[in-house]
């Protein structure tokens, strides 16, 4: 019969052993990353100072975005604020709409998401003329 114990090293390091009456084999044990965990502020700040690049270029803004809505996860109204102006730099109309529809989209099932980031970013929408595509009526097909 096997009886798990859990051992503590030298190191500080526990590990998970099997006993037997006349014999212990320890379980494999490993760390897969020793990188170090990125909290929300500074994911955030990342993908800000991104968007924000003053050279930033259309190739760039497309990668960018594709990535950020590749994350489980939905941006930040401070992502796509800097993300819309970074539009705008580029006079990228198109970009700013699909920025908008692909947040939509990743928003799903989840109805209060959308109209929060819609509301949080309606002065930069005023302001850099950028209409929703609910204005635009690409909501109804």
């Amino acid at each position: 019969m096997f009886r798990p114990v859990v051992r503590l090293s030298t190191s500080g390091v526990r590990s998970l052993t099997r006993t037997r009456p006349c014999y212990s084999a320890p379980l494999a044990s490993r760390c897969y990353s020793h990188a170090k965990v990125e909290t929300d502020e500074e994911f955030d700040a990342r993908w800000v100072t991104y968007f924000s690049k003053p050279d930033i270029d259309a190739w760039e803004l497309k990668k960018g975005m594709n990535t950020l809505i590749g994350y489980d996860l939905v941006p930040e109204p401070k992502i796509l604020d800097s993300a819309l102006r970074a539009c705008r730099r580029l006079n990228d109309l198109a970009s700013a709409i699909r920025i908008l529809e692909a947040v939509k989209d990743k928003s799903g099932p989840h109805k209060d998401i959308y109209p929060y980031l819609i509301q949080e970013l309606q002065p930069t929408l005023i302001e850099l003329g950028i209409s929703t595509p609910e204005d635009l009526g690409m909501d109804i097909l």
